[in-house]
């Protein structure tokens, strides 16, 4: 596919280096000739210094046989004015926005969104996918990642591999005799910063991180049988009242019952205006790096803090503090610490420092965006080590080289795995003589040398 992307920042260069990677043709637009150099330097793709708001610009990236633009900028508006140029002047069929502030996002004013006003088609929200993204791992405690896939009726869940895992050293084709009520299906691991498949024959050691496919009503028990068994948190602190904080509160209130959420905002206006939107949500104004408001927000009784502020360096320190000030050692490990960092090179920091998540905004956004970028019938997909594989839902239509094959005769290649199947209500782990029909949901991994070929599987329809 043809497709410009407009805005050079982490995200804009991100998906320009996964999708030039994937074999598209990428072009991208930036005003600043020193991110447009460092694409140069580090990417095969063509890039334009200039406004992406141009006509002339968009002209010069040939934005006549596009099928795709991309608005990644630092501001809304730009984004919207680029999609809306885009297709006015050009007629580009596919227009992807990020936008950021609320009030462009709130319900009541979606149908400005169509091709009569605005055509954009579809809408990422850096904030609102985060604040999903954490309230999924909250949902499943001891995993680092849970995403839903299939109508919520499947699950993708990277666990990481301790030393009370009880099925580390056994053989992947002994783990179905030793679970057999178990639906999962182990996709591979990432083991010392690479990908892999794993074999039959193969075992998981300590310090993988393992993805496993599973049905999504077997959580628990999958959890367990990979050695975690840690409760779901409801006394819940979170540092910071932007629009993540905001945005995970108002989630948490609406589908968590039982949930105690505590808010701490440095900002007083902030921290009012959170207070009146939440129902029961208790926000306190003050600055989370203060002994004296961490005893007010009565961190011991606190299981999962979130250090989600736009500061790295305070979510750091926020979840160092959570292990000073708490008295009785032996509660530490029952803690449960998340940070959200901007900067990458932080994740070095993190099992030096104890804490238990980073949330890196960059790769929830672009995993956001690339889900749109498949043809056919793929409906969702999820990155894994900055795009080297893919995760990806798909469903079987008529014309599908799949339809009526054994899973044993499908001739796929090494590089992609099929995980589970939902075939009307029914979560499905494929065994070999698994025969696929017409309608089956398909939860795959593929690398990303092989996506063209996924998409073939299930035949290219409109972009």
């Amino acid at each position: 596919m043809n497709i410009i992307i407009c805005g050079a920042g982490r995200v804009g260069f991100t998906i320009a280096k996964i999708l030039s990677e994937q074999g598209h043709s990428i072009t991208i637009i930036d005003q600043s000739s020193e991110d447009i150099q460092k694409i140069d330097d580090l990417l095969d793709v063509k890039s334009i210094v200039g406004k992406g708001t141009y006509p002339s610009i968009l002209e010069k990236a040939n934005a006549s046989e596009a099928d795709m633009i991309i608005a990644v900028t630092r501001n809304d508006e730009i984004n919207m004015l680029i999609c809306q140029i885009a297709f006015s002047i050009f007629n580009v069929q596919k227009k992807i926005a990020r936008i950021r502030s609320q009030d462009y996002l709130n319900p009541k004013f979606t149908r400005v969104y169509n091709k009569e006003n605005l055509p954009i088609d579809v809408i990422i929200s850096p904030e609102i996918e985060i604040a999903k993204s954490i309230q999924r791992k909250l949902e499943a405690p001891g995993a680092l990642d849970n995403v839903p896939f299939a109508d919520n009726k499947i699950r993708l869940l990277e666990i990481l591999i301790n030393d009370k895992c009880p099925i580390i050293n056994i053989k992947l084709n002994d783990l179905t005799k030793k679970f057999p009520k178990l639906d999962a299906n182990i996709m591979g691991v990432v083991r010392d910063d690479k990908f892999i498949i794993l074999k039959k024959t193969d075992k998981i050691i300590k310090d993988d991180k393992a993805y496993v496919v599973i049905n999504a009503s077997q959580m628990k028990e999958t959890l367990v049988a990979f050695g975690h068994n840690e409760k779901i948190s409801n006394k819940i602190l979170i540092i910071g009242g932007g629009n993540i904080g905001f945005n995970l509160a108002k989630n948490l209130e609406e589908s968590f019952d039982s949930a105690r959420v505590k808010i701490i905002e440095k900002n007083k206006e902030r921290a009012e205006f959170i207070a009146s939107e939440l129902n029961n949500t208790i926000v306190i104004n003050g600055d989370a790096l203060d002994e004296e408001v961490l005893m007010e927000a009565n961190l011991e009784e606190v299981q999962t803090v979130l250090a989600l502020t736009n500061d790295d360096e305070d979510n750091l320190m926020v979840s160092v503090l959570v292990e000073k000030f708490t008295n009785d050692k032996s509660d530490i490990n029952e803690k449960r610490t998340m940070a959200l960092i901007n900067k990458p090179n932080y994740a070095l920091l993190q099992s030096s420092l104890k804490i238990d998540d980073f949330i890196d905004p960059r790769m929830n956004t672009v995993s956001s965006i690339l889900k749109h970028v498949h043809k056919g019938t793929v409906e969702n997909a999820y990155s894994i080590l900055n795009g080297e594989y893919e995760v990806i839902e798909a469903e079987i239509i008529e014309s599908s080289e799949l339809v009526n094959k054994e899973l044993k005769n499908a001739n796929l290649p090494d590089e992609i795995r099929i995980g589970a199947v939902l075939r009307e209500k029914e979560v499905i782990i494929p065994r070999s003589n698994f025969i696929f029909k017409k309608e089956d949901i398909i939860v795959l991994l593929a690398k990303k040398d092989f996506l063209h070929v996924v998409e073939n599987m299930f035949r290219i329809s409109s972009i």
